[in-house]
């Protein structure tokens, strides 16, 4: 419980070593596909989680039958630990993170094709060869897809992402990823929205910005009773932009602030393509891994 400001000093980082006193210690079952499909289970869909694990997985696998997940495209890989992270959260909400990719590194191995029936799918931090080749097939079977970037944007340069953008239906980002893109692309966000039907920026607590049309749409947030733990917030507005049926065709929704507070903010967008989901019609392409991370807050998208 403290600040990383109070352990840095900015003129030493040049030659940094320090060490935090972990007074509590939580692992937790997360990762980009599963707090998706854990949250989208909970809203009544039935998503397909596509990914590869390491040996080292039994817990995982047990918790996602427990959960009723469909693990069907769930691929485990030899001799290899699955994707972890280690996230330590100080008083002020920064996160120092640190990842082993694992058996991520051969999420490419999986391919949309091997599943059936799929309405709608999400490209989301995987390994990198995965996220481009996951774009390119659900393209190639005119499958409507998500371009959800995250912590993965900083392996593409310009090129890569504006070819992202051709392929994808949606796109989403955050804040600092949208500058991000902005910079590597050498285009705005309204140049950007032009090459899909919808791009999101998601802007923590100031709400979201919907580019589509040619408008740019403010989303307001739904003011939370405590801010506790960031961690795990984003797969929340992943799974809550996919166009729902049960939310009316043609609507885009937005869940803010994790799936205990079960609310919605929708923004009707014309134009969009009225997809309605259904049994077994989502595919979640990225990657299940654990997470080992400290103040976790209570609306953990994976907890029991």
């Amino acid at each position: 419980p403290d600040q990383f400001k109070q352990h840095i000093l900015p003129e030493k980082i040049h030659m940094l070593n320090v060490a935090f006193l972990v007074p509590e210690l939580r692992r937790e079952f997360g990762g980009c596909a599963g707090n998706i499909a854990y949250n989208l289970k909970l809203l009544g869909g039935e998503p397909l989680i596509m990914a590869t694990i390491g040996s080292d997985a039994a817990s995982y696998l047990q918790r996602m039958d427990k959960l009723g997940l469909n693990r069907a495209y769930v691929k485990e890989v030899p001799d290899s630990f699955t994707a972890q992270a280690f996230i330590t959260t100080d008083l002020d909400d920064n996160q120092i993170t640190a990842f082993h990719p694992g058996a991520m590194s051969q999420a490419h191995l999986n391919e949309v094709g091997h599943a059936d029936g799929v309405a709608l799918g999400i490209v989301a931090p995987d390994g990198r060869d995965a996220m481009i080749e996951h774009a390119r097939q659900f393209a190639a079977a005119n499958i409507p897809f998500i371009f959800d970037p995250g912590q993965g944007l900083p392996m593409f340069d310009g090129n890569d992402l504006k070819q992202f953008l051709s392929l994808a239906t949606y796109a989403c980002v955050n804040d600092y990823e949208a500058q991000m893109l902005c910079d590597r692309t050498g285009q705005t966000l309204e140049q950007l929205a032009e090459s899909v039907a919808a791009l999101i920026v998601t802007r923590g607590g100031e709400g979201a910005w919907i580019f589509t049309g040619g408008k740019k749409i403010d989303i307001e947030t739904v003011q939370p009773d405590a801010i506790i733990d960031p961690t795990g917030c984003g797969q929340d507005d992943q799974l809550g932009i996919s166009p729902n049926g049960k939310f009316g065709k043609g609507h885009l929704s937005i869940h803010s602030g994790g799936t205990a507070t079960r609310q919605c903010l929708r923004a009707h967008l014309d134009g969009l393509p009225a997809l309605e989901i259904h049994q077994k019609n989502f595919v979640d392409g990225l990657i299940l891994n654990l997470h080992i991370r400290l103040n976790v807050a209570q609306s953990s998208p994976a907890r029991g």
